[in-house]
């Protein structure tokens, strides 16, 4: 299986095969990032994204190809993320997988990247036991799914408004950290107190997230509360006004009370459906105090934690193709080549 990622600002190209056991082997997985590209804006810029697609899509799958000691005629089907992403950079990889499908006749798979992130935790692992429950945190997504079994996954709970992966890169960037601003907010609260801070935990009613408030509560924290009103208002200091050891306190109570959110919803999910298998994915799960919690939570119940390794759970081409491969599994056909890329998930919120 070729696989295409290209939603946002990682141009990827992975080869995944499916063993006879059913087990999803990733022959290579190449990640061409845009990091540097848009440093200088603190975030990602749409037009520069797709560009930059444009530039590195065919060298990123002839090194797929490369690594993995396969050529186009060994493949047996073709799969790209087809939403939710930036549709500029969506267009760059599903019109280069289509290309590819066409011109070598094979079947097409358009998954969705939402769906790819639960899958990710399959990637050179055992199948697990359903039913599962599944979680995706990133910087786009955060949401509780469950999984009676590896058909298409069942939406429980979502965000309200930021996703947590969001809302850390806007966090680091209040305490003037660069981009991407999740890994150096991590960084820097590791050096930090985590009760330093009592910020509020989020909360967005029944299974839903909200970060909205701990946002917030972390900018007055920061900058202080506004004085004035109307056009006079005005903040009273900046981050320059902090030590070095106040960010970090900040950082790491920031980042404490918003995990402790994501495992409080968690928690809730196991007690309406308890289950034997935990399936975790999203860049956020990169992040080394979410995985201690969530390895703390599957052990304590005695789940069978799925969870990638940190270089699956940013994006990246290989957990498309897991999730090319799993419908294969359970008999889904091939897409036609007319499908059209899509802004938005179909399963990340109701």
């Amino acid at each position: 299986m070729l696989a295409i990622e290209s939603s946002c600002d990682e141009t990827a190209a992975a080869i995944v095969e499916r063993e006879t056991s059913g087990a999803l082997r990733v022959r290579s997985n190449i990640v061409a990032s845009q990091h540097e590209l848009h440093r200088r804006y603190a975030g990602v810029v749409p037009e520069i994204a797709s560009r930059a697609h444009l530039e590195k899509i065919l060298p990123v799958v002839h090194e797929a190809l490369a690594v993995a000691e396969v050529s186009l005629a060994d493949l047996d089907a073709v799969s790209v993320g087809i939403r939710p992403g930036l549709i500029g950079s969506l267009l760059v990889g599903v019109s280069a997988a289509k290309a590819i499908a066409w011109s070598l006749s094979k079947p097409f798979y358009g998954i969705d990247h939402v769906e790819a992130h639960l899958w990710s935790g399959l990637l050179e692992q055992d199948l697990p036991a359903f039913p599962a429950l599944g979680l995706v945190v990133s910087g786009g997504h955060t949401s509780l799914f469950l999984l009676e079994s590896s058909a298409t996954p069942k939406l429980l709970g979502w965000t309200i408004d930021d996703a947590l992966g969001e809302a850390f890169d806007k966090a680091a960037f209040m305490l003037g950290l660069p981009h991407p601003g999740g890994p150096h907010l991590e960084q820097l609260a590791s050096h930090g107190n985590a009760q330093a801070h009592a910020f509020p935990l989020a909360d967005g009613g029944a299974l839903q997230f909200s970060f909205s408030g701990l946002k917030t509560a972390m900018l007055y924290a920061v900058r202080g509360v506004p004085a004035g009103r109307g056009k006079t208002s005005h903040f009273t200091r900046s981050h320059e006004d902090l030590s070095e050891s106040a960010k970090a306190d900040l950082a790491a109570s920031f980042q404490s009370a918003a995990i402790r959110a994501v495992l409080r919803r968690l928690r809730q999910a196991y007690e309406l459906h308890p289950c034997p298998t935990l399936l975790v994915g999203g860049g956020v799960v990169a992040n080394n105090a979410l995985r201690h919690d969530l390895m703390a939570f599957a052990l304590e119940r005695n789940i069978a934690l799925r969870m990638p390794p940190q270089s699956y759970c940013v994006d990246n081409a290989a957990m498309i193709g897991g999730a090319a491969w799993m419908r294969i599994a359970r008999g889904d056909a091939p897409d036609l080549l007319t499908i059209p890329a899509q802004p938005m998930s179909k399963l990340a919120s109701a």
